[in-house]
């Protein structure tokens, strides 16, 4: 963590979540950003996601905080003074705002507010909100404005390793979020019959499921983008692809950040809690049913309803025609 200017302000923002949570949590990290524009805004989350976190351009520096699972971290590596100011956009129980309040700050903000906390009680908590909106609400109810529509990040300075390219990413962090391989090949191998570039793209851990998917597309190693790309030509590759897509995940949110046309399945979490905004650009695939569970370890039955020709079908209508030659 670097230490700020000597007179300003420390303020400190727990989301130690993954990519897709820290894209959903750019609204309210921008609206924080506004509000402290003379303070020091230090995010507290994985180190992966120090280089996603300053894309942002929402913070000043980035507090190394991990933990197993979807679980709250040790803030251990604070230095120096108590925060100024703790912000806990991580969740809406007490074990997140112990972690902050652990720290000792002048003022804490969240949901389990403590009334010895802060005189300013936070809303009441609502399940059924989508996530972008929840934290800009909760950020209203202290003055601190924020858009949830404020998503877009700027143009990555870094090439494309495949511009102009269909991205597909066919994992997920847990497998009820994962749509099977071998529908994912399918779609692949619709794709390039109609002339289409298409490449595979997977996280440090998912070298196996990128293989599969394309042993059974026949799909070149060229295409094959494994092992997990550093940030810089991720964010490079959504950006100029013909169209992204992939399941839940933080590729999909990434692809509203920069504007790149997606095809997005949902599967145990509705697209109304998770999904991108209303767009001409982003399609949203989703079974309605009872919802699931995020976390399980075997595919969704209403991500399993969702069949090959309707993912061909919502890509083509977003991909512009291949250009021909004369």
């Amino acid at each position: 963590m670097i230490d700020p200017p000597e007179g300003r302000r420390r303020v400190l923002v727990l989301r130690a979540l993954g990519l897709g949570d820290l894209l959903a949590g750019v609204p309210a990290l921008r609206g924080i950003r506004r509000a402290f524009a003379q303070e020091h805004v230090v995010l507290a989350l994985p180190p992966a996601l120090a280089e996603a976190a300053s894309a942002t351009g929402a913070v000043d520096s980035v507090l190394p905080a991990e933990a197993p699972g979807r679980g709250v971290p040790s803030l251990g590596h604070w230095t120096g003074p108590p925060p100024d100011i703790a912000i806990d956009l991580h969740g809406n129980g007490p074990e997140s705002r112990d972690a902050l309040a652990a720290l000792h700050p002048r003022r804490l903000l969240a949901h389990a507010a403590e009334p010895a906390d802060d005189p300013v009680r936070p809303p009441v908590w609502r399940p059924d909100e989508h996530e972008r909106e929840r934290w800009c609400r909760f950020l209203g109810a202290y003055g601190i404005a924020a858009d949830p529509d404020d998503v877009r990040l700027p143009p990555p300075a870094t090439p494309s390793p495949a511009p102009g390219a269909v991205v597909v990413h066919p994992g997920a962090e847990s497998a009820a979020r994962r749509w099977p391989a071998e529908r994912y090949a399918v779609v692949v191998r619709r794709l390039r019959a109609l002339g289409r570039r298409v490449v595979l793209t997977g996280g440090p851990a998912e070298d196996a499921l990128v293989l599969d998917v394309a042993a059974r597309a026949g799909l070149p190693a060229p295409d094959l983008l494994r092992g997990g790309l550093p940030f810089g030509e991720l964010s490079a590759l959504v950006a100029h692809a013909a169209l992204v897509v992939s399941g839940d995940t933080g590729l999909a949110h990434l692809a509203v950040a920069h504007g790149a046309p997606s095809v997005t399945l949902f599967g145990p979490v509705s697209p109304r809690l998770w999904g991108p905004p209303r767009a001409e650009r982003h399609l949203a695939l989703w079974k309605p049913g009872p919802p699931g569970d995020p976390h399980g370890d075997v595919p969704d039955p209403l991500l399993l309803r969702i069949g090959t020709d309707e993912v061909v079908t919502a890509a083509l209508s977003l991909l512009r025609p291949v250009p021909t030659t004369a």
